[in-house]
């Protein structure tokens, strides 16, 4: 099975997964919001980020040696894959016993993090964590066995094994809500399942890959270990410093906001990212084709995949940032919870969707980088990044509330979006990033238009928020934006690989792209 193809299997099934993972979550969440209440709902989601800001100790070993496995996995070479395995495994042992022990470190502090959490005691605040510690550090026990999977472009493994534990975890819970409405009871039906699902997923794989279980391993040369140390050490501040910028936005704001209101922002966050999945599988998928890719072609036949890729990624990402900013908040406030204490101010929502939209360009670069193995270059650029999100959200949290503690995540997000392409286009391709900008700046021009005509338009339909109006002004939104990309973009070189690509599998565009080129043809004659 080929790159294209592997790739394919890997977005059809990440598709289906995210859709079923996107439901099931939000009739999850539902349940919860309607049952729990609001400031349990902030503790959940401030709970979640609390332990991605630990899982930090995990430092990119995992991308590392994702990306040392690539080679191996291409020329079947079972005893260094051993290798890499066992090198992995002891490593993810380690950091499960790291992560616990900073956990318990850091549960007296609880109290400054969680502000006015209504009648919730300290134990039972203690409590709760405790069982998010617990389902955190049992996962690092099969995580690194997912390398071996992903490296061979396997990624619908992983990601069917998720879907099935989240469908069954999320009924278990849903249930325990309505029989009992209790918070703790519900943590620990998750522990289970989660228990349950690890055990199985060690099974599978050591089946799967019986070779795992051999005990003759031979030892990585002390070079191997070296080159893993050193992206190890690069990654490090690429993790450190997105753990500050990405994972401490609620925290903040349950600390010198209150708990309720990073529930609110909560259930925007849930949203713009579930939904946001939908394109990220895409991009994810296709990591390691990127890798085979650097591996064996030349420096413009990467480049123009780049192109195409970064032009998809702008279609897209554009797509989803028009319409979160004129349907999140009249789809939480009115279709969804019926409520406008749940909405926040236009403006917070215009940076969370102008950091959605950046963030699909850094996603681009990223992958890239981590595809081609590029991880020092940039090393000390997440952690500026870090700290400015940090002292510009803390600052500004205490000046203008919420809304600028999303002044200092778009802030520090732009950084990378104007620095990372000067070093792709320059270690990767031999070339300056003056096309990347100016093709920046077209796309961004197109989505603001598209936005602006939007906005009159919306006020017109959705003068009442029903399930009907928003359906229709979902309707216009595709409708209207994709047609006029399409007007914009159709003659580039990007979307006519893109299109090419697609006709190519799809009978009936194979026509219509038999006829466009002839009628190319006769132009250029």
């Amino acid at each position: 099975m080929g790159r294209i193809q592997k790739a394919g299997k890997n977005i059809i099934f990440g598709y289906l997964s995210n859709l079923v993972i996107l439901l099931v979550n939000f009739i999850q969440r539902t349940v919860f919001i309607y049952v729990l209440g609001r400031t349990l709902s902030g503790v959940n989601g401030v709970y979640t980020d609390v332990l991605s800001v630990l899982s930090l100790t995990e430092l990119g070993i995992g991308t590392a040696l994702n990306y040392s496995l690539y080679k191996p996995v291409a020329e079947r070479n079972i005893e260094k894959i051993k290798s890499y395995m066992r090198f992995y495994k002891k490593a993810y042992l380690t950091i499960a016993g790291v992560i616990a022990v900073l956990g318990i470190a850091i549960s007296p502090f609880l109290k400054y993090i969680l502000k006015n959490p209504g009648n919730l005691t300290v134990r039972e605040l203690t409590l709760y964590y405790y069982l998010f510690l617990f389902n955190t550090v049992i996962s690092y026990f099969v995580t690194y066995k997912y390398s071996l999977v992903n490296a061979e472009q396997k990624n619908y493994i992983q990601t069917n094994i998720t879907t099935l534990t989240k469908m069954a975890t999320a009924t278990v819970q849903i249930a325990v809500l309505l029989l009992f409405r209790n918070f703790l009871f519900y943590l620990l039906a998750q522990s289970v399942v989660e228990l349950l699902q690890k055990i199985f997923v060690t099974a599978y794989l050591n089946r799967l890959y019986p070779y795992l279980r051999d005990p003759d391993v031979q030892k990585l040369t002390t070079q191997e270990t070296q080159v893993v140390a050193t992206k190890t050490k690069a990654l490090i501040c690429h993790k450190i410093g997105d753990v500050a910028r990405l994972q401490t936005d609620k925290i903040i704001i349950s600390s010198f906001v209150n708990v309720d209101t990073a529930a609110v922002v909560d259930n925007y966050v849930y949203i713009i990212t579930y939904v946001g999945n939908f394109v990220n599988i895409i991009f994810d998928s296709v990591i390691s084709g990127f890798g085979n890719v650097v591996a064996t072609e030349s420096k413009e036949r990467q480049y123009l995949l780049f192109k195409v890729y970064r032009f998809f990624a702008c279609w897209l990402f554009g797509f989803g940032a028009v319409g979160f900013f004129h349907l999140l908040t009249p789809f939480i406030g009115g279709v969804w919870l019926h409520d406008s204490s749940w909405t926040l101010p236009q403006i917070t929502v215009a940076l969370l969707v102008m950091d959605f939209y950046l963030k699909g360009g850094r996603t681009v670069l990223l992958n890239f980088k981590i595809a081609s193995g590029l991880f020092e270059q940039d090393r000390f650029l997440p952690l500026i990044q870090g700290a400015v999100n940090l002292v510009v959200s803390i600052v500004l949290v205490q000046k203008i509330g919420v809304t600028g503690v999303y002044v200092g995540t778009l802030i520090s997000g732009i950084m990378a979006n104007l620095i990372r392409p000067g070093i792709i286009y320059r270690v990767c391709f031999a070339k300056k990033a003056g096309t990347y900008f100016r093709d920046s700046l077209k796309y961004i021009g197109v989505i603001l238009a598209v936005g602006v005509v939007i906005t009159p338009i919306r006020r017109v339909v959705m003068g009442k928020v029903t399930i009907l109006t928003f359906a229709l002004m979902v309707l216009l939104i595709t409708l209207l934006y994709n047609l006029v990309f399409l007007a914009v973009f159709h003659r580039t070189e990007e979307f006519s690989y893109l299109w090419e690509a697609v006709a190519a599998r799809v009978p009936a565009l194979g026509k219509i792209s038999a006829k466009r080129g002839t009628r190319k043809g006769g132009e250029d004659e």
